[in-house]
């Protein structure tokens, strides 16, 4: 395994010293191998509050607990460094960013959301084809250690149903469903895969369902509440078994295990998750949006 130099771009997410911490702490009981955040590039918007409210707070975190350099520009960091952790909280400032370092070829994961539309997200995957540019994106809820242990013994192929649930908060800037939304979604996906082909969302006071139907048939919904303290959850159905499970805070972080994906993707320059699911993700949660606008089913 080569040790990597990682630069982050995004001080503004919470995201960004998690996996600084488990990448150059060897000591922390899920520490990551393979590399070290070196360098870091602060971004962050001024007009979203939890991003311009944050991001000094966090640089300095990165420099004083972990010797992280402060950079002055996306396009440094892809000079001095051999991959990229793209972790700006807006979504709205991806696809830009990304064109900013694409031509550097290092590998990249973008994190949740990719974008904020479907035009979006189509962009940035077309640049990188054309910059051929290894990239990544996805919520660390995908790779909850409870869901992939059920999926390693009971099997992904045999699932015919999921309904998984989680909570439901919105930010102005970040449209609807992808501030928060997103992580029951890519939740939905880890379990029933790529293949959807229409949602319906039925809308509530305190509970929001998003009810998808797949090209095979299979049903997948995602119930999505404003109740403080929601916990994420799934229950997976195959023919002659369920499992029903209460994703655990205490086991092993998400962020571990999103983070040994990631380090797939920046060691190999293979992404261990297929860029047209991705996209597919993003397309649901926009049909979603648009479905609770019209009150009727939307095709992806």
């Amino acid at each position: 395994m080569k040790h990597l130099n990682i630069g982050i771009i995004g001080t503004d997410s919470s995201h960004s010293v998690a996996f600084t911490r488990l990448l150059n702490d060897s000591s922390d009981a899920n520490h990551v191998p393979g590399g070290k955040v070196v360098a870091a590039f602060l971004g962050g918007s001024e007009d979203f509050a939890l991003s311009a409210n944050r991001v000094q707070g966090f640089m300095s975190t990165l420099e004083t607990e972990f010797g992280v350099r402060r950079m002055d520009s996306p396009e440094e960091i892809a000079a001095s460094c051999d991959a990229i952790l793209l972790t700006s909280a807006d979504g709205r400032v991806h696809l830009e960013q990304f064109k900013r370092i694409a031509s550097y070829g290092k590998p990249v994961f973008i994190d949740k959301p990719l974008a904020l539309s479907g035009a979006q997200a189509d962009e940035i995957f077309r640049t990188a084809r054309e910059q051929q540019v290894p990239l990544m994106s996805s919520s660390a809820l995908r790779y909850a250690r409870q869901i992939t242990d059920d999926l390693a013994l009971h099997g992904s192929v045999s699932v015919i149903r999921a309904d998984v649930g989680g909570p439901l908060d919105v930010e102005p800037t970040q449209s609807y469903y992808y501030w928060y939304g997103i992580h029951s979604v890519e939740l939905l996906y880890g379990i029933m895969g790529s293949g959807c082909a229409e949602v319906n969302v039925l809308g509530g006071e305190k509970v929001e369902q998003l009810s998808a139907v797949w090209l095979d048939g299979r049903i997948g919904t995602a119930s999505l509440s404003r109740q403080e303290g929601t916990p994420f959850s799934a229950t997976i159905q195959r023919h002659g078994q369920s499992s029903s499970i209460e994703i655990d805070f205490a086991a092993k972080p998400f962020y571990a295990s999103l983070l040994e994906q990631i380090m797939i993707l920046f060691q190999t320059r293979i992404s261990p998750l297929r860029w047209q699911e991705t996209l597919e993700v993003i397309r649901f949660v926009e049909a979603a949006e648009e479905s609770r606008r019209l009150g009727k089913p939307v095709r992806l």
